[in-house]
């Protein structure tokens, strides 16, 4: 590894209790801008983990848990607890994601660690906040979809609503906790002291509606639900997704020179005076107009020559693509914010680095996300210092695995 104190959270521990994709994701964006994290799990594993026996999970659980450092740790046992003090004494950082009050139950909530560390950062993300009337309802990203929204804006309005493909609830949640955590961490340079932080899923993801909101404050009940692919505030024309020889392609005129050089580069420039077209408001009014004008012409070419000829005169658009042609997208690669790792439990596969770019510092090396309680040796007796006759008796009374 080159200089490691380049890496702005070098010297930094971080101890992540958390699981699946929120806690998880935001404690991978510090393990990747070089923070030292120390994934502790139950004997059987965290939740995604343990999913691998329905297929699928594998990828996700690689995608998120590089250059972290598993153990396992029993927090039911007394000396399991023991143990996590000794490490929160040491740690900067520690992440969880449980329901609301579980850390307390175990004898571990925030008042507690800070007792024993009051320089640590305490980050805690649920679905709806650890106060307020929905504190003990369970949350998972397609339930946090249909509570926040998502949901009911997805899809046609003629048809039944749908949920977002990607788990946007989860991830837009642990973008905050870093953010959250990142702003503390700050503050600590200045005071010496920690604190607790604490982001909730549904919070997190509601700025996302903003158009959809804006559109609502607009027309009030007269707001459609859904609006398909056209803009959720129903403010750009052209907006939508339209067919092509070999598939689809997404195309948007926020402004109105950008649908002039639509019309150029159809070959339609007589079109520029038309009432319907002019303004973009013309062009709202008249969505159906524009988008059958676009279609008469896009399904005459592929998906990537429209692409191409659009993006030439700097219109906004896109080809829609499936899930290998974005795994193998020569940008993302070409910037290392993709890269091919030989995995050594699931093969080759594309895993990301973080988005966040630290200019004049290289990317850190990925680490192969490893098996559960890998680091179990290293940590419990390297770091805190048990001897292997300790080791071993922690072993032997169900405290680590």
């Amino acid at each position: 590894m080159s200089d490691v104190h380049k890496y702005p959270l070098s010297g930094i521990t971080v101890l992540d209790l958390s699981h699946v994709y929120n806690g998880p994701y935001a404690t991978f964006l510090m393990a990747m801008a070089g923070a030292e994290v120390i994934k502790i799990e139950p004997f059987e594993g965290e939740h995604l983990r343990s999913r691998g026996d329905m297929g699928g999970a594998a990828l996700p659980f690689a995608m998120l848990n590089s250059n972290k450092k598993p153990v396992t740790l029993n927090l039911k046992k007394d000396k399991g607890r023991e143990l996590l003090l000794e490490m929160v004494k040491r740690a900067d950082i520690l992440v969880e994601n449980f329901a609301p009050g579980v850390m307390d139950r175990l004898g571990l909530g925030a008042d507690v660690l800070h007792e024993v560390n009051p320089r640590l950062i305490y980050g805690s993300s649920s679905g709806y906040g650890k106060e307020g009337p929905y504190r003990d309802y369970p949350a998972m990203d397609l339930v946090m979809q249909a509570m926040c929204g998502v949901i009911e804006c997805t899809g046609y309005p003629d048809q039944p609503p749908v949920k977002a493909g990607a788990a946007l609830c989860d991830f837009m949640a642990g973008i905050h906790l870093y953010g959250a955590i990142m702003t503390a961490l700050y503050e600590r340079e200045r005071t010496g002291k920690g604190r607790t932080v604490e982001v909730s899923m549904q919070e997190a993801t509601y700025a996302s509606l903003a158009s959809n909101l804006g559109m609502f404050h607009a027309r009030g009940p007269a707001a459609p639900s859904r609006t398909g692919n056209r803009h959720g505030g129903l403010g750009i024309s052209p907006y939508n997704v339209y067919p092509t020889t070999d598939g689809y392609v997404v195309l948007n005129a926020p402004g109105d020179h950008h649908f002039r050089s639509i019309l150029d580069v159809m070959g339609r420039p007589d079109l520029k005076d038309d009432p319907r077209f002019v303004t973009r408001s013309s062009r709202v009014a008249n969505f159906a107009d524009v988008d059958t004008l676009l279609e008469s012409w896009t399904t005459t070419l592929s998906k990537q020559e429209v692409a191409d000829l659009m993006l030439a005169a700097k219109v906004p658009c896109a080809p829609v693509r499936g899930l290998s042609e974005v795994m193998n997208d020569e940008n993302m690669h070409a910037r290392g914010s993709l890269q091919w790792i030989d995995h050594p439990d699931i093969g080759r596969v594309a895993l990301p680095h973080s988005p966040l770019v630290f200019e004049d510092t290289p990317r850190l090396p990925i680490e192969p996300s490893l098996p559960l309680g890998a680091k179990n040796d290293e940590i419990f007796g390297n770091w805190l210092g048990h001897s292997p006759e300790e080791l071993q008796a922690f072993r032997s009374s169900g405290v680590i695995s």
